[in-house]
């Protein structure tokens, strides 16, 4: 950069000098260094033509200046007549103009005194040197006389340096100087114009200033380009460039139209001798041609000169170009390499199987085929700084480091990967041969559960059972790993702490798995032994066994890889499955082999467990990667259509979600219960709610399929495809999430298969029946999501609880008799939906379409609250139908289920809508009444402690509740006989056999507290009905449930509110205290006291067991219904 620096100031300077030169050289050339005075300036003087330079010349070459016959040169100003005189002087060379000169005085048209007058003022202010001076005097006989007397007598007056020389004619002129020097007006042949001539010069000397300035301005414009101080980025200096290249060609195309005028004065000049070769140029003329030529030569100097300084220029501002371009293509390549290089440090797994291995394997090599494309621009990036410090940059000190950085950072990324690559190579030799040792233990472990027992007590019997394990044992030279620590010193360097402990465990697995073959081998060389009497054989248990598969899981456990494929885990799953059967028909024998045997089969539905899993999650993280990220890529924005930009998330829904659930938490947490497989469910259990993210994920599939079909030819997944090696297209890896959920049922019925008598059993039957609930849910969601026409939002009407197809008969009190009629016989085709706060009645549309889109539609025709809801579990003729009635009957939906077993479900389930429903109904009713109570003054004795008594019946009124609202089936509800009530549901017996008298029923009233009870216990006789209020004691009382609580004859007392049993909580207000008394006693008690609160059973009145919460729940609750619309389809 330094060297760079000086040559250029070295260039400047020498532009400098040559400039300097070629403006001095043009002030010379035009004697302006002399006289610096142009013809442009006194224009007008030298057009009054009272002295003008001829260009003739004397005998000796002394130029002739003519002072023609003037009338007013006495009028001529002295400042003009200086200047002409002085710019005439300076025209001819130094050379010539030192000789002298010759003045022509023409006076033959004048008077003596003013050719005394003029003679005596052109000899006394001529600013040259004089040689000689030539008079023609006046050509009047008197003033021709008068002259030479006067010139005689006053001839002192005229004394010079030079001779004055009187003429009386031309002719006597032309003796002193040549014919042909001499313009036509004095006779001679001398071609003249002063008009002509005095343009040539201001021609000339125009010229001449050109030439002059052109130095000047590329002096100038040679420092501002030395002086411009250099960007730092590339735009800038491409900006500069430019503008520097384009002042530079204002410049050259200024010279070349000041050569233009150099050569057109030049042409001029020699025009004449152009016309006619005989042509002879006069002195002046050829002076002038001279001239010319001079500072034409003086201008290609300047051309030449800036142009060399130009290219150094040029030179200069390119090669910084270039290094800006190179220094941004440094920091984007740097930036690049440092990505790939932070990535590549991310590849720090060594894998846990050798399926994980080969594909971090295959993702490393994906890595380093993306990857090399960086690596390529690198190293050329820096191929090209190379060739800039070969070719002398002026900025080498600046590239030099940049290069040595890219080879640095190129050749350390290659031997990262590299290094990376062999450890991942090691790691896969690593876990084959671990994978191998484990599938050999679970080969011997298979043939020591598959030997029968019955089959080893001969003999021959064990003696080909020894035999099978000898030949077994030999295949363990190939198989088994011999040195523990040989394996420790040789895979050191990829061995940390998980993989360590894998070793370990498999190592320990062998040796457990050999230890079993040593008693097994011991047992049947025993048996293969003569035997005097017969002995009954048993099978060693392998020590790493499970001593019961009901121990807890703190218990040792045989220890089983995470790490074989799943596809020989359900092989040797089928295999040891069908295995352990035969062998448990064949024997019958040992319990505890038995066990050992189920244990093994838990133990490979564990390992496929978790091997589907591993394998769904990289499956996932497969598509996400390869196709979803993709999208993403800018690489690959050229390859998707416009019509999927911003689609990713219809594409894939919330597949990212459902993989870090799977990769971050479950497949974590199942690992955990690897050795503990009868206790999965509790995994399954602990998990549950995050399976809700796979209804969103079903949801969008139709939309998700919808797109697919669209775009599945794009080039774009096609070339995804290509990249990831996959067979199958990417429609084939969207359905993946679906089969997983509905995989792992089926894997949870095996386990619970074999896990009947474990201390999981439990949970593993709870998560199976919540798997089947999302599922459910799923199914549900799917078909909810498919219904139209509704206005509302079908959120606000709680969760879906089922939905199904049925045939429904309408039988409504309003309407026409003949619509009523025809309504009852011809069924309408209804897809009810049923929420925990309305049922929705829609007609399912025809499927159509491919794929997801053939799912069915439904369009809404009505709803029901279900707060206004009744049923009648049985309908007359058909154990298919029950009935759904709205406002007491006054809309009636018979409903024909598919089967039996799906109208029972539905019952149960509205069943337990209504019984939760009547729950929030008598809690709402508890809670105001304990308001009213606690509004009431208490006496500081209310605080005390309850007794025993009153905590137990405390205890047992949340048990009933809690009863009450966990009931599963109305139908095995005990419950006391009520008179029939034409349309109610009080009968003793709730089966799916009774009539449809029998079984209506709704949450409006609780069938147990119905005034039917009374009627038939007293026929609604005088017994006083108890209800809160104040009322007087007529008699003693000391037996209460609180042993402080006594009232006597006389007390007011007050009842606050009746609980279970039959207990009224009553408040002594002449005491203060507070305690429990049945309602018998309290009736004995209180006699014919009366109270404006208290109801008689003849007051109440009796109400109909079937009733709607419209009217009673509503009320009770203190909330108004509702309102959904009844659109009749």
């Amino acid at each position: 950069m330094r060297c760079w620096l000086k040559i250029e100031e070295m260039a400047l300077e020498e532009l400098m000098q040559r400039l300097n030169a070629v403006s001095q050289c043009a002030d010379e050339i035009m004697h302006q260094d002399i006289i610096p005075l142009y013809a442009a300036d006194i224009q007008d003087q030298l057009k009054k033509q009272f002295a003008y330079l001829s260009g003739g010349r004397g005998g000796d070459g002394c130029p002739v200046i003519t002072f023609p016959d003037y009338p007013a040169f006495s009028e001529i100003p002295e400042k003009e007549f200086q200047n002409v005189l002085t710019y005439l002087t300076s025209i001819p060379s130094l050379q010539d103009a030192g000789i002298g000169f010759i003045l022509v005085i023409d006076r033959r048209q004048d008077k003596w005194t003013s050719v005394k007058a003029s003679i005596l003022r052109i000899t006394a202010s001529f600013p040259g040197n004089l040689q000689l001076v030539l008079v023609l005097r006046p050509t009047g006989f008197f003033h021709r006389a008068l002259s030479d007397i006067a010139f005689k007598f006053n001839k002192d007056e005229f004394k010079m340096k030079v001779p004055i020389i009187m003429l009386g004619s031309v002719s006597e002129l032309q003796s002193y100087i040549d014919k042909t020097q001499l313009t036509e007006d004095l006779g001679g042949t001398l071609d003249y114009c002063h008009n002509r001539w005095l343009s040539r010069r201001t021609a000339i000397e125009g010229f001449a200033q050109k030439v002059k300035q052109t130095a000047q301005i590329l002096q100038s414009f040679g420092t501002e380009l030395a002086e411009t101080e250099l960007p730092n980025d590339v735009q800038s200096t491409s900006s500069l460039l430019a503008t520097h290249t384009e002042k530079k060609d204002k410049m050259k195309e200024d010279i070349r139209l000041a050569v233009e005028q150099g050569d057109d004065i030049l042409g001029s000049i020699t025009k004449p001798v152009t016309e006619n070769p005989e042509y002879k140029l006069n002195q002046d003329q050829l002076d002038n041609q001279t001239t010319v030529e001079r500072l034409l030569a003086q201008l290609h100097e300047t051309e030449t000169a800036f142009d060399e300084f130009w290219i150094k220029h040029q030179q200069k501002l390119e090669q910084c170009l270039r290094l800006r371009n190179f220094e941004q293509n440094f920091r984007e390549v740097k930036a690049a390499l440092d990505t790939v290089s932070e990535k590549l440090s991310a590849f720090i797994d060594v894998g846990n199987s050798c399926s994980h291995v080969e594909h971090i394997l295959k993702d490393l090599a994906n890595y380093e085929e993306k990857s090399c494309e960086t690596v390529a621009k690198a190293r050329m990036l820096a191929s090209e700084g190379d060739a800039f410090i070969q070719s002398n940059h002026y900025a080498v000190d600046s590239i030099i480091p940049k290069c040595s950085e890219l080879h640095q950072l190129c050749d350390a990324f290659t031997t990262e990967i590299e290094r990376r690559r062999n450890l991942l190579n090691k790691s896969l030799e690593l876990h084959g041969l671990l994978e191998k040792s484990m599938k050999w233990c679970d080969e011997g472990i298979y043939l020591l559960a598959s030997q029968p027992v019955d089959k080893c007590q001969s003999q021959d019997g064990a003696e080909s059972a020894l035999q099978e394990i000898e030949k077994f044992l030999d295949t363990g030279a190939s198989n088994k790993i011999k040195e523990l620590n040989k394996i420790y010193r040789e895979y050191a360097h990829i061995l940390n702490e998980d993989l360590k402990e894998h070793v370990q465990k498999v190592f320990q697995k062998q040796e457990s798995m050999e230890e079993m073959f040593q008693k097994r081998q011991v047992s049947l060389k025993k048996l293969a032994a003569k035997q005097t009497r017969p002995v009954q054989p048993v099978a060693p248990r392998p020590e790493a066994f499970v001593k019961s598969p009901c121990t807890s899981p703190g218990l040792q456990r045989e220890y089983i890889s995470n790490s074989e494929s799943s596809a020989l885990r359900r092989v040797n799953y089928r295999r040891g499955k069908s295995e352990m059967t035969e062998l448990h028909q064949s024997r019958g024998g040992s319990t505890m082999d038995d066990e050992e045997n189920l244990a093994v089969l838990r133990q490979h539905v564990m390992n496929e467990l978790i091997e589907t899993e591993r394998a769904y999650v990289e499956e996932l993280l497969c598509v996400l990667e390869g196709y979803a990220a993709e999208m993403d890529n800018p690489l690959m924005a050229h390859l998707i259509s416009p019509e999927l930009h911003n689609k990713k998330d219809i594409l894939f829904g919330n597949m990212e979600e459902i993989y870090h659930f799977h990769n971050r938490i479950f497949l974590r947490e199942l690992e955990n219960y690897v050795e503990y497989p009868e206790l999965v469910g509790r995994c399954f259990l602990d998990q549950m709610e995050d399976f809700q993210i796979y209804e969103k994920y079903c949801q969008n599939k139709p939309r998700s399929e919808s797109l697919w079909r669209q775009f599945s030819d794009s080039v774009f997944f096609q070339e995804c495809q290509r990249k990831l090696d996959h067979k199958l297209s990417l429609d084939s890896y969207l359905l993946k999430p679906v089969q997983r959920i509905t995989k792992y049922q089926l894997l949870l019925k095996e386990m619970l298969k074999y896990s009947k008598n474990c201390e999981g059993a439990e949970d593993l039957q709870e998560a199976l029946t919540s798997i089947l609930g999302i599922l459910k849910a799923v199914n549900d969601s799917m078909h909810q999501i498919a219904i139209t026409g509704y206005d509302g939002n079908l959120n606000e009407l709680g969760k879906l609880l089922m939905q199904g197809s049925f045939n429904v008969w309408t039988d409504h009190k309003k309407g026409h008799s003949k619509v009523k009629d025809l309504a009852r016989f011809k069924p309408m085709q209804r897809h009810l939906f049923l929420h925990e706060k309305a049922v929705l009645f829609c007609k399912k549309r025809e499927e159509n379409g491919e794929g997801y889109e053939k799912a069915p539609s439904y369009s809404y025709k009505h709803s029901l609250n279900m707060a206004a809801v009744g049923i009648t579990e049985n309908v007359k003729g058909d154990a298919k139908k029950f009935e759904i009635w709205y406002n007491a009957r006054e809309e009636v939906y018979i409903i024909q289920a598919p089967t039996p077993e799906v109208k029972a479900t539905w019952v149960n389930e509205i069943r337990k809508v209504l019984t939760s429903q009547l729950q929030a109904c008598r809690e709402a009713s508890q809670h105001r009444t304990l308001e009213q109570s606690q509004s009431l003054p208490l006496p500081a004795s209310s605080c005390t402690s309850p007794s025993r008594n009153h905590i137990r019946n405390t205890k047992k009124m949340e048990e009933r509740k809690a009863d009450l609202a966990s009931l599963e089936s109305f139908g095995t509800t005990v419950a006391p006989k009520y008179p029939e009530k034409g349309k109610g549901w009080a009968k003793t017996s709730h089966s799916l056999d009774a009539s449809e008298e029998n079984d209506g029923w709704s949450s409006a009233e609780d069938p147990l507290n119905s005034s039917d009870a009374e009627e038939e216990g007293g026929g609604g006789g005088g017994e006083m009905k108890l209800t809160p209020g104040k009322y007087t004691v007529v008699t003693d009382y000391e037996k209460g449930v609180s042993e402080e609580f006594i009232v006597k004859s006389g007390d007011l007392v007050q009842l606050i509110r009746e609980g279970e049993d039959g207990l009224w909580y009553v408040k002594n207000l002449s005491t203060g205290r507070e305690g429990w008394i049945p309602a018998n006693n309290l009736l004995t008690l209180i006699g014919n006291s009366k109270s404006a609160q208290s109801l008689s059973s003849s007051e109440s009145g009796t109400a109909s067991s079937t009733l709607s919460t419209s009217s009673s729940c509503s009320d009770s609750c203190n909330a108004s219904s509702t309102s959904f619309s009844d659109i009749k389809g």
